[in-house]
């Protein structure tokens, strides 16, 4: 029932960014696809949802466009509702932000399919091609274009996104020690292709930990993880065995949550850490954000809840979600 207008926003793109790219013949939608992004044969690491289009004259070419806010996979849904909700609770005027009126930096460790930092993007104004991604978002290590010139197609599809979202293949303990940019926001999805969250980046005395600290503004500054959490197994000891086969991380869950709090916040700082449940699938959202205000005579759990609320309800009305930011936060709710 939609396509005839997406047409016609394709149509209009065409005339606004590449005068006369149309006349070669109009793009037609030849359809939706879901696709999938595996690591291996047990792991799915993304779900995206692409729209395949051609051009009338051309119809052996097909471009692949993701659609942005059509979020498949629950934790990112969590991941994005826990961020954003706790920081805009931290003096933050997200508001703003979202209207264009100021800048929000954001770092995404962890591409994978790339549907968090586009669904940012497009909110806030192998997998590149497989997954519909914008390609001249792609930088070299210098942080140069890969792409000179973006393709016309890339244009039509992401302007106004595209120019929001750099793209940089490299190892993250290197890129944040590098880095001399202060981020608003760090979401951190980072799981190998054996589905382990490595070491390096969750250790207390790691480089990574201690750079990223670094790297986080110091008012309100936001760090979301992405943890599996298929079971609430805290000690070894008690592990079966082949239950440590298959949840290699849930061992580690508390004292990932312990590591980034301290090494963020402090003990005893301004900020606060939580964690939540993901609703249907087996995984978990760390917050760790500064600047949350403690000094509050009532801080306590209901309080902090309260506020995300307020918040949460919010900013589904302003960014006009396509899902509830409350049914992200109200499941495990947990203080570290």
């Amino acid at each position: 029932m939609h396509w005839s207008g997406m047409e016609r926003w394709l149509q209009k793109r065409c005339e606004e960014v590449h005068p006369g790219y149309g006349d070669g013949g109009k793009l037609r939608i030849l359809g939706y696809q879901w696709r999938v992004l595996r690591f291996n044969d047990v792991t799915r690491q993304s779900t995206a949802k692409v729209m395949a289009t051609y051009r009338e004259n051309m119809p052996g070419v097909v471009y692949l466009m993701q659609q942005p806010r059509c979020l498949a996979v629950p934790y990112v849904k969590s991941m994005i509702s826990a961020g954003l909700t706790t920081i805009a609770s931290c003096n933050f005027d997200i508001i703003s932000a979202l209207q264009g009126k100021k800048n929000m930096h954001i770092l995404c460790i962890g591409h994978g399919g790339g549907s968090l930092p586009l669904f940012l993007a497009s909110q806030i104004q192998a997998s590149i091609r497989a997954m519909g991604f914008p390609a001249c978002s792609l930088k070299t290590q210098s942080g140069d274009q890969d792409v000179s010139k973006p393709e016309t197609i890339d244009e039509i599809m992401w302007k106004g996104t595209h120019e929001r979202i750099c793209l940089y293949e490299a190892d993250a303990e290197e890129f944040v020690v590098n880095s001399t940019n202060i981020y608003d926001m760090i979401f951190v999805d980072a799981y190998d292709g054996d589905d382990i969250f490595p070491h390096k980046l969750w250790r207390p005395d790691s480089t990574f930990l201690k750079a990223l600290s670094n790297r986080l503004h110091p008012k309100h500054g936001t760090v979301v993880v992405n943890l599996h959490s298929d079971s609430d197994v805290l000690n070894l000891d008690t592990v079966p065995s082949a239950l440590e086969q298959i949840l290699p991380m849930g061992k580690y869950v508390s004292q990932v949550c312990g590591a980034y709090k301290d090494l963020l916040v402090g003990k005893g700082g301004s900020g606060l850490a939580f964690t939540v449940a993901v609703p249907w699938v087996c995984n978990t959202s760390l917050v760790v954000c500064r600047g949350f205000d403690k000094d509050s005579e009532y801080f306590n759990r209901d309080f902090v809840i309260n506020t995300l609320i307020t918040k949460s309800l919010e900013l589904e009305y302003v960014m006009d979600l396509p899902f509830s930011c409350l049914e992200y936060l109200k499941r495990g709710f947990i203080l570290v």
